[in-house]
């Protein structure tokens, strides 16, 4: 399992990056796509659309399942790919390449509160 030492992670297996800008982007996880298994559909929030840490935000459905996105920061949606409503599949091929969504937070603060790589491998270990 790849877990890039850059990134921030959450409990509910969304990755997180501080872009230049002062954006963030955000994914899944290699763990969250692998036990969800072939990706076929994802649903991103919609630009504009404020958000706090922790709501419910989007959806991401594979043949086995489907799980909800959550806001892993408080902020505002600035972009969402939509490269993945035609090729969701790219979350298999790739779940650190193949964005979700970015946000412009409102309090980059909340990062503090994110899980480095270490210990989110830990809890994605723990659930296997």
């Amino acid at each position: 399992m790849t877990t890039p030492d850059n990134l921030k992670y959450t409990k509910s297996h969304e990755w997180v990056r501080q872009e230049g800008d002062g954006t963030v982007t955000i994914g899944v996880t290699f763990h969250a796509q692998e036990m969800l298994g072939d990706v076929v559909f994802i649903e991103n929030p919609v630009v504009g659309r404020k958000v706090k840490q922790g709501d419910e935000c989007g959806v991401i459905e594979s043949v086995k399942a489907a799980a909800d996105l959550y806001a892993p920061l408080s902020g505002e949606v600035v972009a969402a790919n939509g490269e993945l409503a035609d090729a969701p599949e790219k979350v298999n091929q790739d779940p650190y390449a193949a964005w979700m969504f970015r946000l412009k937070p409102d309090n980059v603060a909340e990062l503090a509160g994110l899980l480095d790589a270490v210990a989110y491998q830990k809890i994605a270990e723990a659930e296997k």
